[in-house]
């Protein structure tokens, strides 16, 4: 079993920005449903990070867990004629991070966030840069800290 060293960067970045987070350990055998169980929520609460390329330049997506992107909602928002998601060894470049645990939180790169408005107002669970730990928080601050541009990006 992996044990990555803490604080995770996940971890310092929230501490810098005054977010509280909690992270769950996550048997490889369980699912996410059993860790948000755990901390009292449904898998809506469960919030996937992606990284978009839009032009020249990669944005994180974040979206509930349970649904599914919207690419021309997503465009919109974005105001851009072509969106598409980076490639998974791309992503691990960009932002540090293996897919499946990628977080904006630590990131080795700073880029733009874009959430679908369903996130707001929401605890949330979401990766935390590690494998077996997912990461949980309150979503209005975590967006708020980011510069979130929220919109219906959602189908």
């Amino acid at each position: 079993m992996d044990h990555p060293a803490r604080p995770l960067p996940a971890e310092r970045d929230a501490e810098a920005r005054g977010l509280a987070v909690t992270l769950v350990h996550r048997d490889h055998a369980g699912t996410f449903d059993d860790a948000a169980a755990a901390q009292g929520l449904t898998r809506d609460d469960g919030v996937k990070t992606m990284v978009a390329k839009v032009g020249g330049a990669a944005v994180f997506v974040l979206i509930p867990g349970t649904r599914r992107l919207d690419w021309p909602k997503l465009r919109a928002l974005l105001g851009a004629n072509r969106a598409s998601l980076v490639e998974p060894e791309a992503a691990l470049e960009i932002t540090g991070y293996a897919p499946g645990t990628i977080t904006p939180l630590g990131s080795s790169s700073d880029l733009p966030v874009y959430a679908d408005e369903r996130i707001a107002g929401r605890r949330i669970g979401m990766g935390s840069g590690a494998r077996d730990l997912l990461l949980f928080t309150d979503a209005d601050p975590l967006l708020a800290s980011l510069g979130a541009t929220m919109g219906d990006i959602t189908s």
